[in-house]
């Protein structure tokens, strides 16, 4: 097994195929990292989501620098990591940012119940439950791939 360093066209190729990742903030020197579903926009080089307002949301307001990790995993001897160096932009459902809320909708609509599990409710949490849509900019993504000897 070999592992190669994936250049910025094959990490956004990786990007363009996921839609699940680890994202990772950090507030007042804490760490925090979850699971959230996302949607590549190659155009405007960044990932849409979005998520009730929580833990996450609440520190990436505080710190906007985030990471975010995805992996593709056939055996631990073939897998591929990409890992996005980015900053966190809110996008408020208002006049002024109607054209980044209609181009994260219409990347939402390409996946069947795009909308779960962000709009469900989290029994015993204390979240709001008005969706917050976001999207992360890509600052710089660095990927490795395992695979056998060969590229």
């Amino acid at each position: 097994m070999r592992i190669y360093e994936l250049t910025d066209a094959e990490c956004e190729q990786v990007l363009g195929g996921a839609d699940f990742g680890r994202l990772a903030c950090a507030c007042h020197d804490q760490p925090y990292i979850v699971p959230i579903h996302f949607y590549f926009d190659a155009r405007e080089r960044c990932l849409y989501s979005f998520s009730a307002v929580g833990r996450k949301i609440e520190w990436m307001r505080e710190n906007p620098k985030v990471c975010v990790e995805i992996d593709v995993i056939a055996d631990r001897f073939h897998w591929t990591s990409v890992i996005i160096f980015g900053r966190y932009e809110e996008i408020p459902a208002a006049p002024e940012a109607a054209g980044p809320h209609r181009r994260a909708f219409e990347l939402f609509q390409q996946r069947a119940e795009w909308w779960l599990p962000a709009a469900g409710k989290v029994v015993g949490a204390e979240e709001h439950h008005s969706p917050v849509v976001y999207r992360i900019h890509v600052d710089r993504v660095s990927g490795r791939r395992a695979g056998p000897n060969s590229r």
